[in-house]
């Protein structure tokens, strides 16, 4: 499916850009955060809640929907949005690697897939690009991911390469049993911290002509630096007229950096995740609420904040929430974190309009993290 990207505006001081994409439900704007919906729901939330909280993609994962409830009742049920009732836009589906990788011993990892033991209940299994991009086509989200390899951090320049080459020959086999002509399938860029094979995986992987290109196998132990070059080696070498999507990254500071360096759409698991354990994002740094300093405190997480949460409940209330083990507090919080991080997306996309973006990042991250960029 081609999603007619194109690039709005484009900063004349880094590769920032403004772009939007086209689905059948309308136009979706880019740089954008996707929430991680992993068993095709973003956890505690309803699609209400993600709608008011700005959210627009959302992602699912492949391997945990295969294994339960199974591709065939999703299909049955209509599909992934209709299975979800989810109404604010597009679904992206990612290709099950990741977490088939992590259960899989390495030396079961061969060329016809990867045979692994189901994190449910012990059982063998086997997952191959072909059967990848069957599952998703049954799942029937908009934006399907090719199966690659995920390497781990640090690998040798062998193993990477060896790694990267077989990626490739996965993403041709993926592409040509690819049958449903409503989605879009996106290749991924992997080559690990090494240059010439960022260079020799993209490159190549462009050459097969995928409807976007994802940016993998960053955001999985290596440090800040390390990370922005391997996103700046995978996106010099993509198309202009393609969505770029930087995996797993979801750090507020990594958006904006991601963003500079030509990414459009990212996705994590972050922001759910640190509010289950009591944390909320704000301008002046992250926050734990069960800090027992917010026990009398009755100002809103954020002051300037339009998420439910912040219009309506504050720290000491939503702190009374998680001390009593209530599940609205992590609610309120997964509310505000994704809010927080989809109008961080916003601001860019201002700053990308000014041509300022530079600045709002050393502002940004002078407050977040009370020091300065290090460049």
């Amino acid at each position: 499916m081609d999603l007619n990207f194109k690039v709005i505006k484009k900063s004349n001081k880094t590769m920032a850009r403004i772009g939007e994409f086209h689905t059948k439900w309308g136009v979706s704007k880019t740089p954008m955060f996707m929430p991680v919906g992993t068993q095709a729901t973003v956890k505690t939330l309803n699609p209400e809640e993600l709608e008011s909280a700005k959210a627009n993609v959302v992602l699912a994962n492949t391997y945990h929907l295969w294994v339960r409830p199974g591709e065939d009742i999703v299909a049955s049920a209509g599909g992934l949005h209709k299975f979800m009732n989810y109404k604010g836009g597009p679904i992206l589906t990612d290709s099950g690697g990741f977490q088939v990788f992590s259960l899989a011993d390495p030396k079961n990892i061969k060329e016809e897939g990867v045979y692994f033991k189901s994190n449910i209940d012990g059982s063998n299994l086997f997952l191959s690009p072909e059967e990848s991009i069957k599952i998703q086509n049954k799942l029937g989200a908009d934006i399907i991911m090719s199966f690659d390899e995920c390497p781990p951090y640090p690998a040798t320049y062998e193993y990477m390469k060896n790694s990267i080459e077989r990626t490739l020959r996965w993403a041709k086999r993926g592409k040509e049993v690819h049958s449903n002509p409503n989605q879009a399938l996106f290749g991924i860029v992997q080559g690990g911290e090494y240059e010439d094979l960022r260079k020799e995986s993209a490159i190549e992987t462009v050459k097969m002509n995928f409807d976007g290109y994802s940016i993998g196998g960053t955001a999985v132990g290596e440090t800040k630096d390390v990370l922005y070059k391997e996103i700046e080696y995978s996106t010099k070498y993509l198309p202009e007229d393609k969505v770029r999507y930087l995996m797993g990254v979801g750090d507020p500071i990594d958006l904006i950096e991601g963003v500079m360096r030509g990414v459009d759409i990212f996705d994590c698991v972050a922001p759910t995740r640190i509010a289950r354990h009591g944390n909320a994002h704000t301008r002046n740094g992250k926050i734990n609420l069960r800090n027992s300093k917010y026990k009398e405190d009755f100002t809103p997480l954020e002051s300037n904040c339009d998420c439910y949460a912040c219009k309506n409940f504050t720290k000491a209330y939503i702190r009374h929430l998680l001390i009593s083990e209530e599940v609205l507090g992590q609610r309120l919080l997964s509310i505000h974190n994704i809010r927080f991080l989809t109008k961080l997306m916003e601001d860019i996309t201002s700053h990308i309009e000014t041509d300022d973006l530079e600045e709002f990042r050393n502002d940004f991250y002078k407050k977040y993290y009370n020091k300065e960029v290090v460049k």
